[in-house]
C-alpha cells in the first residue's frame, strides 16, 4: 500500500533526508521518499501493518523534528 501525507514544520532538507533513512529501515517498509520542498511524504507498507508501521513512522519523525506534523 502506498500513501502521500503532507506534513507540517519540517523545517530542513536535512531533517528531510534523516526521517527518509530511518523510515526505509523500518521492517515493512517497502519505500519511503520526503520531500523537503513540497513537504510531503510517501510511504510504501504492508498493507496488512499499515497503521502499525505509519505509528513507528510517526514516532522516529517526532525525534527528528520534534515540531513537524503527518497530517494523516
Amino acid at each position: 500500500m502506498k500513501k502521500v501525507f503532507r506534513l507540517k514544520d519540517l523545517d530542513c532538507a536535512n531533517c528531510a533526508a534523516k526521517m527518509e533513512r530511518s523510515i526505509r529501515k523500518l521492517d515493512g517498509v517497502n519505500d519511503a521518499s520526503v520531500n523537503f520542498l513540497t513537504q510531503k511524504m510517501t510511504v510504501d507498507a504492508e498493507e496488512s501493518r499499515f497503521e502499525e508501521i505509519m505509528d513507528e513512522v510517526v514516532r522516529l519523525c517526532r525525534k527528528v523534528e520534534p515540531d513537524c506534523v503527518i497530517c494523516r
